[in-house]
């Protein structure tokens, strides 16, 4: 592991010399992922990109690109784009990107099962903001808005998000961000 991954511990995610609060999945961490289990899948995740709402913030970084009003991401396996960024109308199952809540004011999108998805074993997961401290996502990472700022800032091209089995042990004391 580099410093400039984000590793998932029981006390949070350390990253850059810092421990940064997160929620997971409210099926906790998983080596098997499935659509619709809630769970965030153990591995060793790229970060493929960054999506934010230029109507409330300005871009977190460079190559950051704004969230459309009618920008999804299909979560439907029988859709021919499963686990892709598409747009409305959409005939098939998917998630709205451009939310009313701020939960997804800025998206890490990670390249779990991407860019060949296969249906089935799960779609986006992002990191994004937290709806409150120890909220579960449905398989994501989430933090809140000031520590999901700073860790968009300091990402570089070579930064992963590593997702431990539970059963390993967490990092010794890191400080807290």
């Amino acid at each position: 592991m580099r410093p400039e991954d984000l590793v998932l511990t029981a006390r949070g995610v350390r990253f850059r010399g810092h421990l940064f609060p997160c929620s997971i999945g409210r099926g906790g961490v998983s080596r098997n992922k499935r659509e619709g289990d809630g769970a965030t899948p153990a591995g060793s995740h790229r970060i493929t990109g960054v999506f934010y709402r230029a109507d409330r913030l300005p871009p977190p970084t460079g190559c950051a690109r704004p969230i459309g009003p009618g920008d999804l991401w299909s979560d439907d396996i029988a859709d021919p784009h499963y686990n892709l960024l598409v747009r409305a109308p959409h005939g098939f199952g998917h998630e709205t990107l451009r939310r009313a809540d701020p939960l997804y004011d800025i998206v890490l999108l990670t390249d779990w099962n991407w860019p060949d998805a296969v249906p089935g074993r799960g779609s986006a997961i992002f990191l994004h903001q937290w709806r409150r401290p120890g909220y579960p996502t449905e398989g994501c990472l989430a933090f809140s808005r000031q520590n999901l700022l700073w860790i968009t800032k300091h990402l570089s091209p070579r930064s992963r998000v590593i997702v431990r089995s539970r059963d390993q042990r967490p990092d010794p004391g890191q400080s807290r961000r």
